[in-house]
């Protein structure tokens, strides 16, 4: 396994009690998850603020008791910290390539996170998928798509009114500012309200660790209730 350095001060902030469990799924991403190319090696030093927390903090954001997609989950960001962090939260972790899910499925198992955490196969456009997981309240996805691809593919999953959580960088208002101008107009008549989010963790010391940037998307009803009217 590489060296994993400690938790930041940020992540003791962020994870609190459950600290523990996010150190043993930093512990998987930093063997398993570095061995079977889950993850680059060169993460592993900046694995906390970068990945855990940056994931983590999305939960300020969710209401108690929710239950959320988590499209394109890869090694499990942002989804297993979202669980980790939140024991009051269902999570799915949604992922198409099979070597990856068998890491999440050992993830869940030994972090005990079985009786609230499920792993599907699949990607988010797909038929069967979207029959299996449409009507969420909640759907998250990391580092998974541009925006507008990334709408397309996750609004279907949602029920009118549900929210879509992408995390992007810096450039974020860009990709929204793209989307109200250039997307297509079924698209952004699917789209309700669309607009960026900061969040950050308090290290304790230093005051805010890094910023996670969150485009929040609500779908809407408008184009569903038209379908009705025309169908």
């Amino acid at each position: 396994m590489a060296h994993l350095p400690a938790p930041s001060a940020a992540a003791r902030s962020v994870f609190g009690d459950e600290l523990g469990a996010a150190e043993r799924y930093a512990e998987l991403l930093a063997g398993p998850g570095i061995a079977h190319g889950h993850l680059g090696p060169r993460e592993v030093q900046r694995l906390w603020d970068r990945h855990l927390v940056n994931s983590a903090v999305v939960t300020d954001l969710l209401p108690t008791g929710a239950t959320v997609v988590d499209v394109g989950s890869g090694a499990g960001l942002p989804g297993l910290p979202m669980a980790i962090r939140r024991v009051d939260l269902s999570v799915i972790l949604l992922e198409p390539m099979q070597r990856r899910t068998l890491f999440l499925e050992q993830a869940v198992g030994e972090l005990d996170l079985a009786g609230r955490v499920q792993v599907v196969r699949g990607r988010a456009d797909d038929e069967p998928v979207r029959a299996l997981l449409s009507g969420q309240q909640w759907v998250t996805a990391r580092a998974v798509a541009p925006l507008e691809r990334l709408i397309r593919w996750c609004l279907p999953l949602l029920a009118p009114g549900g929210r879509l959580l992408a995390l992007k960088g810096s450039r974020a208002a860009d990709e929204v500012d793209r989307f109200r101008e250039g997307a297509p107009r079924d698209l952004r008549d699917a789209v309700a309200d669309i607009d960026v989010a900061t969040l950050a963790a308090e290290d304790g010391a230093h005051g805010s660790a890094d910023v996670t940037t969150v485009v929040r998307v609500v779908r809407s009803a408008r184009s569903q209730a038209r379908r009705r009217r025309t169908g």
